[in-house]
């Protein structure tokens, strides 16, 4: 039997009813077993881990390999042009430590939290446009106005991106996200590309006090990064600290303001803010499934057997809903404070940038909650557009409206 002919016979779980209700599917796969052989939406085979204890411990297997070069048949995930592919989500051992030992001296605690107050910054800025328009027009798009440029402004921050470039630099970022096609796609990838090897030559010719200057400085026992490695890493560092974050403070959002119960129990106590974050990043987390692993030898998960080279795909959002692991998962409980959840990775490839992501929501969130008290949908909770594929499900838009705009810090 060939592979396109087991594929079709697969079960094939992310259909259209999927994006309507996810976790209702990831409910019933994970009471039917842990593991599951399912093709994706392009037909590709892969084997879908839907329960706490095996994601969690598929997270930090070193069989399951993040390397495309251990991969058989089948997904292989977002394809990116080989000199964009020396980073630490495609790269196993004493590659990736090598390279995290170089890129954590840019993401240290004390250097992530120093940026504080230049993030809350932005994150007035922005608020004070949001603000506006939705006093001028009765209504505001939080994706627009604050979820999706504020990691952009952080993020041309840390590399020092010059102000003429920032419009050019956002506007691809976003083509990225949602291009019209693959030849859009594939251009925009190059020029971005293009841009942070200028870039680089650049911060190389004149070293400034940013991650960027950081990266082509850092050292360790000699070693330096390659210049393949250092526009690879610039790229990492833009897709998935913008995404992510976009994602998660338009969803954390959505979240309270559709539980307004919880909502109210956070405004009478803010200290619980650093919990709220927490139990959204589990309970709202954007991003289904972990980056595809590939089993480098046959490997057995939960006594299913996995043919070396096969994919294995480990759901993040059906590990959060696990019974076994969260009491009434499907509740969203700001005073949960259990802040074991995988949203942030788990292993070898724990997010670098977590610090930092989590001081955007948090600060975001803040400014939304306290400085806009009157915030609250726009439109019916039914009607506002999701984009939801087997990867993610995150919002398109969030138009808000408010009542009053209280002062600032």
């Amino acid at each position: 039997m060939t592979q396109s002919i087991a594929a079709a016979a697969l079960p094939q779980p992310f259909g259209d009813g999927f994006g309507r209700d996810p976790h209702a599917v990831y409910a019933r796969l994970r009471a039917q077993g842990p593991v599951h052989r399912v093709a994706l939406p392009d037909g590709s085979p892969v084997w879908l881990v839907t329960r706490e204890a095996e994601v969690r411990q598929g997270l930090a297997d070193p069989r399951l390999s993040v390397d495309k070069r251990h991969s058989g048949t089948g997904f292989k995930g977002f394809s990116l042009p080989p000199a964009l592919d020396a980073n630490l989500l495609n790269l196993d051992g004493a590659d990736h430590l090598r390279l995290r030992r170089l890129v954590s001296q840019g993401f240290s605690a004390r250097h992530v939290e120093g940026l504080r107050p230049q993030v809350r910054d932005a994150v007035d800025g922005l608020l004070g446009r949001l603000a506006a328009r939705a006093g001028a027009e009765g209504r505001a798009d939080v994706v627009a106005e604050l979820a999706r440029p504020l990691p952009l402004k952080v993020i041309g921050d840390l590399f020092a991106v010059p102000e003429a470039d920032r419009d050019l630099f956002s506007g691809w970022v976003a083509a990225m996200l949602a291009p019209a096609g693959r030849e859009e796609l594939a251009g925009t990838i190059g020029l971005v590309h293009d841009f942070f090897v200028t870039l680089i030559a650049r911060r190389r010719a004149a070293p400034g006090d940013d991650v960027l200057s950081g990266l082509i400085a850092a050292r360790d026992d000699g070693d330096r990064l390659t210049e393949d490695e250092l526009v690879s890493l610039a790229f990492l560092i833009l897709m998935a600290g913008s995404e992510n974050v976009q994602h998660q403070i338009s969803g954390g959002l959505f979240t309270l303001l559709t539980h307004p119960e919880q909502l109210a129990a956070l405004r009478a106590r803010p200290e619980l803010l650093p919990d709220a974050v927490e139990e959204l990043l589990r309970y709202a987390h954007p991003n289904h499934q972990a980056i595809r692993r590939f089993a480098t030898e046959p490997v057995e998960i939960a006594g299913v057997p996995i043919p070396a080279g096969d994919t294995v795909l480990l759901s993040l959002a059906a590990a959060h809903r696990d019974p076994a692991r969260y009491d009434a998962p499907d509740r969203f409980d700001i005073g949960r404070a259990d802040p074991g959840h995988l949203a942030l990775g788990h292993g070898l490839h724990y997010c670098l940038g977590a610090p930092l992501a989590r001081m955007q929501v948090g600060l975001a969130l803040e400014a939304l909650l306290w400085r806009l008290p009157g915030v609250r949908l726009a439109v019916p909770a039914a009607e506002l557009p999701w984009a939801s594929t087997f990867r993610f499900h995150a919002l398109r838009e969030l138009p808000v409206s408010v009542d009053v705009v209280a002062g600032g810090h």
